[in-house]
């Protein structure tokens, strides 16, 4: 019975050995495998964006964009103005008298598509006494009372109603005949000889500052906000790329080390069986 025993133990152990590689060979395929699928197929390329900062990069251009067209029409319709009119200055002034020219001015005013009526309004002057120059000046509602009629207060609502553009002309003289001798703020050009002052300013140094100020400050805000998105999708293609290379290095060292424990497992059998032989 013994030197049949031999061959079989022999033959059970090269079988033993023979699954124990192909074993060990199959598991380290599936080792790579699995590495493999957990691997990016290319770091290199350029990380998806979620929807969250495609929303937050679009709310950024939309910011930049209507700054931009802020910066556009308030440069057109004030900063523009302010620039070409006249520098003013602060002062008092008191009424001298009003008056009520005999003469209507001519206006127009929409009637319809295509059409255009005319019409008349009355012209109210109203002499004030500057008190910094002691000079006698034409008062004007604002620039732009000056810049379409320099002879009139201001130049009212053109309609066809005659008797509310003399009530409403009536009112306003009214109200300064009650300001006899009390004086009152008003502006006044000191490089200037012309004998024209405005009652208010329409473009004053805050209205520039808000003209300024919050398109600029959209525009920082779109500004930062696309500057954000972009640093956070850089740093998170840095830490794939980071945690990619370590995974590399991991899976380098694995099957080393799994064939050295092979090799002393393999000795140590060896052994055994020369000292029970």
């Amino acid at each position: 019975m013994q030197p049949f025993s031999i061959p079989v133990q022999i033959t059970l152990q090269g079988g033993r050995r023979r699954q124990g590689r192909t074993a060990f060979s199959a598991s380290g395929r599936n080792r790579n495998i699995d590495h493999n699928d957990g691997d990016l197929p290319d770091v290199h390329k350029k990380l998806p964006s979620s929807a969250g900062e495609d929303r937050a990069l679009l709310l950024g251009f939309a910011m930049m964009g209507f700054s931009v067209l802020m910066f556009f029409l308030l440069g057109i319709t004030i900063l523009k103005p302010f620039m070409l009119s006249i520098q003013r200055e602060e002062s008092n002034c008191t009424t001298i008298h009003t008056h009520i020219t005999d003469d209507w001015m001519d206006c127009a005013f929409p009637c319809g598509v295509g059409c255009r009526g005319r019409g008349e309004y009355p012209c109210l002057q109203v002499f004030v006494n500057v008190t910094h120059s002691g000079q006698k000046a034409l008062l004007h509602y604002n620039e732009e009372a000056v810049q379409i009629n320099s002879k009139c207060f201001y130049t009212p609502k053109c309609h066809r109603d005659r008797n509310d553009l003399l009530n409403s002309v009536l009112d306003i003289k009214e109200f300064f005949d009650h300001k006899n001798g009390t004086p009152f703020s008003c502006f006044y050009s000191p490089d200037s000889q012309s004998e024209d002052v405005i009652l208010i300013k329409k473009y004053d140094q805050m209205v520039i500052f808000h003209c300024l100020f919050w398109p600029s400050l959209t525009l920082l805000g779109g500004a930062l906000i696309v500057g954000m998105v972009r640093l956070t999708q850089y740093l998170s293609l840095l830490c794939e790329k980071y945690s990619a290379t370590l995974r590399d290095e991991v899976g380098g060292k694995v099957p080393y080390m799994e064939q050295h424990r092979f090799k002393l497992w393999s000795v140590g059998r060896d052994k055994e069986r020369a000292e029970r032989s």
